[in-house]
Formats: C-alpha cells, sequence, structure tokens
C-alpha cells in the first residue's frame, strides 16, 4: 500500500491542473515528487530551498494576490520553526493557505528530535481559524487534501503520516464518525490510530469514534455520543497527550464526565528506535492502550 505522502503529490498535481488558483510553494523537501507538475506549471510550483520562514511568507504571499496556496514540508519546519510567519503572515493577514505536513509526530526516528513534532496541532491550538486534518489511510488523505484545497480561502493544516490504518473509510471533512457503539464510555480515536484503538477495545462495551477533522472539534457528535453511554472519555490522539482534552471537555461542560487524554508523551526519547518502538515507548499500541482504558473506564467486562 502506497503511503499518505506517496499519494500527496499526485493529487495535488491534478489540482494544479484543475484549478488555476492552485499553486505548491516547497522547501526542497518533496520536490522530486512535483518534478512533472514543474514542468506543466512552472509559474505555480515554487521552491524556495531550506527557508521555512519563506516558505510561509511566500504562501501567505500567493493568497494576497487572491491565490489558493498548497505549502508543504515536514511538520517541525511547517509549523514550528516558522510559526512567527504562520500567526502573522496568515493569522494576522486573514489570509489561507493549505499547510501539508509530514513525518508526524515520530515517523523518522532516525533523523532524531528536530524532525518530530508531537506538539504541532497543540500550537496551533493558540491561533484563530485553523481547520485541523489527521487521515488515516491514504484515501482518506487524497480526499481531505481536495477538501482543504476546495475549502475557500480557509487556514488548513493537514497532517500526513506513514502510519495507516488498513482501511480508509468515508470521511467529510467535518465530522466524527461512530465505528462501535457500546455503553461504559467513549474512546475518541484520531487519524492513524484507529485500528490500534480498534483492537484495544475488542470485547469491550465501549463507543469508539473516529476523529480525521479535529479542528473544529465536532462536539456534537461526542455529546451524541456520551448520551447512549457512561460519560466518561477517552482521546487517543497521535500526537501531544490531552491536545484535545480542552475541547472535549467544552463539548461536555453541561455533563457531569471525566477525560483521559492518551497521546504522545512529553518525555523526549533520545533513542532512534523504529516507529513502531516509539508507539509503544509512548503507550499507544493496542496492548498499552487496552490497559490504559480498561483501568480508567472499569472496561474490563466483555460487551453483551
Amino acid at each position: 500500500m502506497d503511503t499518505m505522502r506517496d499519494r500527496f503529490a499526485p493529487v495535488v498535481t491534478r489540482l494544479l491542473d484543475e484549478d488555476l488558483r492552485v499553486a505548491v510553494v516547497l522547501a526542497e523537501i518533496g520536490k522530486d515528487g512535483f518534478a512533472e507538475a514543474l514542468r506543466r506549471h512552472p509559474d505555480r510550483v515554487i521552491n524556495v530551498g531550506i527557508r521555512e520562514q519563506l516558505l510561509v511568507g511566500a504562501g501567505a504571499g500567493l493568497a494576497l494576490t487572491g491565490m489558493r496556496p498548497v505549502v508543504h514540508t515536514f511538520a517541525s519546519f511547517l509549523v514550528e520553526r516558522p510559526f512567527e510567519q504562520v500567526k502573522l503572515d496568515l493569522g494576522h493577514q486573514g489570509v489561507g493557505a493549505v499547510l501539508v505536513s509530514a513525518a508526524a509526530s515520530f515517523d523518522w526516528p532516525a533523523g532524531g528530535f528536530t524532525h518530530m513534532a508531537p506538539g504541532d496541532v497543540a500550537l496551533l491550538d493558540t491561533l484563530d481559524g485553523w481547520t485541523v486534518q489527521v487521515p488515516g489511510h491514504p484515501d482518506e488523505a487524497e480526499t481531505l487534501l481536495r477538501h482543504a484545497v476546495a475549502a475557500g480561502d480557509d487556514r488548513v493544516y493537514v497532517r500526513l503520516s506513514v502510519q495507516s490504518n488498513a482501511r480508509g473509510r468515508t470521511v467529510d471533512g467535518e465530522h466524527f464518525l461512530t465505528v462501535r457503539e457500546g455503553r461504559r464510555g467513549v474512546v475518541v480515536a484520531v487519524g492513524p490510530l484507529l485500528d490500534e484503538v480498534l483492537d484495544a477495545t475488542e470485547g469491550l462495551d465501549v463507543t469508539v469514534l473516529y476523529a480525521t477533522t479535529v479542528r473544529p472539534f465536532d462536539a456534537d457528535a461526542l455529546r451524541r455520543a456520551v448520551r447512549g453511554a457512561e460519560p466518561d472519555v477517552v482521546l487517543v490522539e497521535p500526537y501531544l497527550a490531552g491536545t484535545s482534552t480542552a475541547a472535549a471537555n467544552d463539548a461536555l461542560s453541561a455533563v457531569p464526565h471525566r477525560i483521559l487524554g492518551l497521546g504522545v508523551g512529553r518525555a523526549e526519547l533520545r533513542r532512534y528506535g523504529t516507529l513502531e518502538e516509539h508507539t509503544a515507548a509512548h503507550g499507544l499500541d493496542a496492548a498499552s492502550l487496552r490497559a490504559r482504558i480498561s483501568a480508567f473506564l472499569g472496561a474490563g467486562a466483555p460487551s453483551r
């Protein structure tokens, strides 16, 4: 199976062909995938070199002229390093772009902590007006990329990952999906962690919601889910643990509830290892998730 990033360049190349507003801005990373697009659209495929602040600034400049820029590099170089430009060149000026990241939280452990960005979504939460898409499969990535580019002049962050669920699901760029229904709590699985959550909750009497659009947070879906279950919620996110707990608390402000936020821990893991080893070390593998979810929800009994 191809990866989300494998799907990125072909999808955006087709969008360049289809829509004269679309432009792509790169900072060396991913340029080989756009070689044919550069030949066909030399004025709308721009490589600024290893200059991430310029990367975002150039995208904002294109947006000011009415273009729909798609801006791409690793998450740590797209959100963290040029954060001032994301905040000012896009947000303060009131223009939009589609920021598409790669490497996620720790997709490339050999790159070290400079190439890891578990805090990217939490950082964007400090800004107003961002839509955040976290696909869990290449098919979903294609759908959400198209949705993001077509989203008028909104500011959209699409977080691509090597991690993937076994199959894609029908996503609409807005709502959570109900994958499983139960009565002893609600587990919200974000993007590529759905399969781990489904394995972890097999036989447990819990509702599983699947989130690929995490901002805006689908408060209505969470409120509906807790009506038929214990008002205890576990959030399982492929980035910094607790990133969405405030959004979930706001959604359930009228309901007595408990929330457990699971995700990437704050402690830096200084051994390179593999992606799977990092997943397990952060307690996001199925076995660890089952133990943590069961302990919190008291959901050890099988479903009826």
